[in-house]
């Protein structure tokens, strides 16, 4: 059998679950947004700062995946989240079966926000439905300015992007314009964030987008990504 048809098959199972999972938050009335960035961007770091800033007002949730180790569940737990852990021993991406069993081990009855932190990856995650509302690609100043043209499907398939360590930004080469530049001529809508997690800045504006979002999708509305 090709390969290409083996692929196709494993994706439209993967859609299957991915749809029990958007179905099963939404009636819990929970947004949910798919974290993904390469290795060391900031997204643990990201989330550490937004729950200390919200989670006395909005129950915050986060299905943590690495491949190895539950350090970053025991920071989102530290910061007063809701975590569970996945580890994928090897593979480089969540799969929405994955996804599916770490929530049998969550009480989603406080929770209004979930966070999936996917693998550090700007590959393979982009192809994976994992039930989300929404989809947020984090980069940083310590990466180089050249992830937008070099990987264009995840950021096609983002709705937002998220410029993290800008208190970098003296001691890099580092043009923010041309990263903006290359990511809207992939996908002109993104809605973009620019932050310094160790600072502060740009992180009230980033939370309070957060507290704007409505509880989830409603059924029937256009998926909110394309399956590449």
């Amino acid at each position: 059998m090709p390969k290409v048809t083996i692929a196709q098959k494993i994706l439209a199972v993967n859609e299957d679950i991915a749809q029990e999972i958007r179905q099963q938050l939404r009636a819990h009335g929970i947004r949910t947004i798919n974290l993904m960035s390469g290795p060391g961007a900031g997204k643990t770091t990201l989330l550490e700062q937004t729950i200390a800033r919200l989670h006395t007002r909005i129950g915050i949730g986060v299905i943590e995946g690495d491949i190895e180790t539950s350090a970053d569940a025991e920071r989102i737990e530290a910061a007063g989240g809701i975590s569970v852990q996945i580890n994928t021993r090897g593979a480089c991406h969540l799969e929405a079966h994955m996804v599916r069993d770490a929530l049998t081990q969550m009480d989603l009855a406080p929770l209004r926000l979930l966070f999936i932190e996917n693998i550090g990856n700007l590959v393979c995650p982009s192809a994976w439905d994992l039930g989300e509302d929404l989809r947020v690609v984090m980069v940083s100043t310590s990466e180089g300015d050249d992830k937008p043209a070099k990987y264009p499907e995840m950021f096609a398939s983002a709705q937002t992007l998220v410029i993290n360590k800008l208190d970098l930004l003296p001691y890099v080469t580092y043009d923010r314009e041309k990263v903006k530049r290359q990511a809207r001529a992939i996908n002109p809508d993104l809605t973009i964030f620019e932050v310094s997690c160790r600072t502060g800045t740009g992180l009230p504006a980033w939370c309070d987008w957060l507290k704007s979002l409505p509880p989830g999708r409603e059924p029937g509305l256009p998926r909110p990504f394309p399956i590449w």
